[in-house]
Formats: C-alpha cells, sequence, structure tokens
C-alpha cells in the first residue's frame, strides 16, 4: 500500500473520532455563562408538592346538614333560609331589613347593610352580606354590596395609612367614621369574591372579582407601613398579617390579635387559589391559627376573650373577657373542622363550650363572661346562639344537638340588634343545613 494513501487514511480516522468527541461533548456539558463562567443550564423543574387535602368538605364535597340530622324535612329547612333572607334584606326597614338600597353609579346598583344599633355601616356586616348573597347565588344583591364597598369604602391614595384596605365604619352617606380598616372585613371580602368568580364567573371592571381578591390578599400579606393623617390622627400602618407569627393583627396599626378573626378555613383556601408567592405563607397561616385558637382558649370553659397577644397571653382590661367579637370563634374553629378536619383538637373544645354553655341553662345564658366562667352580662343573644349551633358541625357529645334545635326555634332577629345577631343568625342557618360551602374559583 502506498504511503501518502495510508498516511490520509490514518488522519481521516483520527479527525472522525476528534469530532465524535466533542459532539458528545456538547451533548453532555453544561452551557457556561460567558462572563461569570457559571453554569446556564435552566434548573430542574419541581412540581410544587400539593398541600394536604384534608378529609372534610374540601375532599369529599358532603356538607352535613344538621337541620336535617336532627328530624327537620328538607322543604322546611329551604323555608326558614329564606324566610330569613327576605326578613333581613327585603323585609320592613323600620324593624327587619338591614340591607337598603342606594340608587345607582357608573358600575351598576348599590346598596350597604346598617348596623342598627350604631347607626353605621362596617366592613364586618357588608362582607358578611356579601357571603350570604354568594351562597345563595344572589347575584343581584352581592353586587350592589361591592358597588358600594368599592365606590366609599375603600382607599386609593398612595399616601394613606388604610391604602389598600377598606374603612371599617361609615355613615349611611358614605362619610367615614374611621378611615382605617379592620381585617375580619377584608378576610371575608376576599373570601366572598373568591367564590363568587367560582360560582358566577368573572365580569368587567371592579366585578373581576378573581382579581380583586388577589390584590387584596396581596395588600393584606404585603402592604409596606405608611404613617400619614388619618380622622384619628396620624397613624402608621402596614401588613395586616404578621410576618413572623403569620397571624391576623387586630388592626394593621397594632402588634396584637383577636382571636375571632382567625380564620384557619380561609387561609387553607387562600393557600390554594391565592396569588401563588404567598401560597405557603397562607397554608402556615392555618396552622399558625390553629394553635393560636388551642392556646388562647380556656381549658375548662372553652371560652376565649375578645383580643389577645401573639402569644396567646391576655392584654389586660375588659377586653380579657368573652363577649361580643369571641362569640365568634367557635363557629370558626368547627368550620374549620368541617371543611379540612386537619385538627383534632376542634372537636374537644365545640364539646368543652357547650358543655359549659349547658352547665348555664341552654335557655338562658348570658352573652358575657370571665374566660373561667364568671357571668358578665345576662342578656341570652340570638348571635351567640347561632354561633354556639355551628359548634355542633364539630361537636361529638350527643347534647349538639341540643344547641342546633335552640337555633331552629329562634325567630329572624328584629328591632334594634337585628344586624350583629342577624348576620350570625343567617350564616348559622346556612352552616347548620350544609348550604354554606366551598365555592372554587374556574380550574381548581
Amino acid at each position: 500500500m502506498p504511503f501518502d494513501f495510508l498516511f490520509h487514511a490514518i488522519l481521516r480516522a483520527t479527525r472522525l473520532a476528534v469530532s465524535l468527541i466533542l459532539f458528545s461533548a456538547c451533548l453532555t456539558a453544561e452551557p457556561r455563562d460567558s462572563a461569570t463562567g457559571n453554569s446556564r443550564r435552566e434548573p430542574m423543574q419541581h412540581k410544587e408538592k400539593e398541600p394536604d387535602q384534608g378529609s372534610g368538605a374540601f375532599a369529599t364535597g358532603r356538607y352535613r346538614n344538621l337541620f336535617q340530622e336532627a328530624g327537620h324535612a328538607p322543604r322546611e329547612i329551604r323555608a326558614r333560609i329564606d324566610l330569613a333572607f327576605q326578613r333581613l334584606f327585603h323585609g320592613d326597614p323600620d324593624r327587619q331589613a338591614v340591607y337598603f338600597p342606594a340608587g345607582r353609579n357608573s358600575s351598576g346598583s348599590v346598596a350597604y347593610l346598617s348596623d342598627i344599633n350604631n347607626r353605621d355601616v362596617r366592613t364586618e356586616g357588608m362582607s358578611y352580606g356579601m357571603m350570604i348573597a354568594v351562597q345563595l347565588n344572589r347575584r343581584e344583591e352581592f353586587d350592589a354590596l361591592w358597588n358600594w364597598a368599592r365606590s366609599y369604602m375603600y382607599r386609593e391614595e398612595p399616601d394613606h395609612p388604610g391604602c389598600g384596605y377598606f374603612s371599617w365604619s361609615l355613615k349611611p352617606d358614605g362619610t367615614p367614621n374611621s378611615d382605617m380598616p379592620a381585617p375580619d372585613g377584608e378576610e371575608y371580602f376576599a373570601t366572598a369574591l373568591y367564590f363568587a368568580a367560582g360560582r358566577w364567573g368573572n365580569g368587567p371592571g371592579i366585578y373581576h372579582y378573581r382579581n380583586a381578591a388577589d390584590r387584596l390578599l396581596t395588600d393584606m400579606r404585603h402592604r409596606a407601613r405608611r404613617t400619614g393623617p388619618t380622622r384619628q390622627g396620624i397613624r402608621t400602618a402596614g401588613s395586616m398579617f404578621h410576618p413572623d407569627f403569620a397571624m391576623v393583627r387586630f388592626t394593621p396599626d397594632t402588634e396584637f390579635t383577636d382571636p375571632s378573626y382567625h380564620l384557619p378555613a380561609f387561609y387553607e383556601l387562600w393557600g390554594r387559589w391565592g396569588p401563588e408567592a404567598d401560597r405557603a405563607f397562607w397554608l402556615r397561616a392555618a396552622q399558625a391559627s390553629r394553635e393560636f385558637l388551642q392556646k388562647v382558649t380556656h381549658p375548662q370553659t372553652g371560652l376565649a376573650p375578645d383580643y389577645a397577644n401573639f402569644d396567646a397571653t391576655l392584654r389586660g382590661g375588659p377586653r380579657d373577657a368573652f363577649q361580643y367579637d369571641a362569640w365568634r370563634t367557635a363557629m370558626n374553629w368547627s368550620v374549620d373542622w368541617a371543611w379540612w378536619r386537619k385538627d383534632p383538637r376542634e372537636p374537644q373544645r365545640s364539646d368543652r363550650i357547650q358543655a359549659f354553655f349547658a352547665s348555664q341553662g341552654i335557655a338562658a345564658y348570658g352573652n358575657r363572661y370571665t374566660l373561667d366562667g364568671r357571668q358578665l352580662g345576662d342578656s341570652h343573644s340570638a348571635g351567640l346562639v347561632a354561633a354556639n349551633a355551628v359548634a355542633s358541625l364539630a361537636a361529638t357529645h350527643p347534647r349538639a344537638r341540643l344547641f342546633v334545635e335552640e337555633l331552629w326555634k329562634l325567630p329572624v332577629p328584629e328591632g334594634r340588634y337585628r344586624y350583629y345577631d342577624g348576620m350570625l343568625y343567617m350564616m348559622a342557618l346556612l352552616h347548620c343545613s350544609g348550604e354554606f360551602r366551598i365555592r372554587p374559583p374556574a380550574n381548581h
């Protein structure tokens, strides 16, 4: 074989081997940034672990009808709910109704829900009214309330301490009594808006319910601290939730909490439906509230105070007692059990608080107590009767049916105190009939 032919054959084989080695290196080597030398390979995408679904109504889709379990007929239950809604929303304005139409603006009809006793309009009641409306498929009333809240309560001034929130108390003509917020209103606003997006879909402008809920949750979690003048003087306010404790503040300019504002059932939903960046925080808030509610309630009576520190210690003063705000705590933890069933201490607390009120006379107990059970107020209030009936969603003792029957026997609240009593009564009817339901947004 001629030498030059052999030389060129070896050279071609060597070039082919080198090319194969280089090609293989291109397939396996990480791409590098020319400036830093660091790898430019995209990080491996890991699917986010699904949060624990629990074993309650969220996972099963089943909601207990406590009235039916007690022997009441479905038609009878439906009639009771419809009567309560008709009277509280469209009844006699002098002695029954708390819902009042107030004309129209560029976004449509407006209406407010009034605290009759205090002669004002509160975010608490407006958001409760919206929640009741979405549960009963009453979009007209829902949109009118939301329009009033956005038109008169919502603060958009960028330098105001309440920017991004809703003024908690206004006169019926829309003039603020206070231009700072109370977070229980925002919590119910956000959840009612998500439910509306699921039940009716989103509309234009302020009626894009999902966008409104997302924006509100973002401000509740991240709103920067701002200092400025308010009707109550100079205030400095920031986020509604403490970032370290993952707990709701009493107001965004304070460093303590209100046990009745703790709504772990809602936070679990926000941890699935809210802005993605904050979902882990809301799931942490749900667990933090479960631990807090266990610590803040009395170990014998199950009673909680109106206000408390984040570590569940009392603050000193009259708000250390179980009274009007605190009525709602048993309702909150019992709904959490009904929807999620994640904390087995919740049924124990419901049994405990119902045992205490049964010991006080189930048809006659008062409405205010020290945490260890000394009576402070002797009124037998419909709102507390309603909340104690909802506790039956978690209670395990047979006496739970007695509390449901006490709610059933109540007439629809009328007169001076029909606002707070009536809202708790209306929501309790929905909870105890299995009609207060999770209504997921589309694609969930």
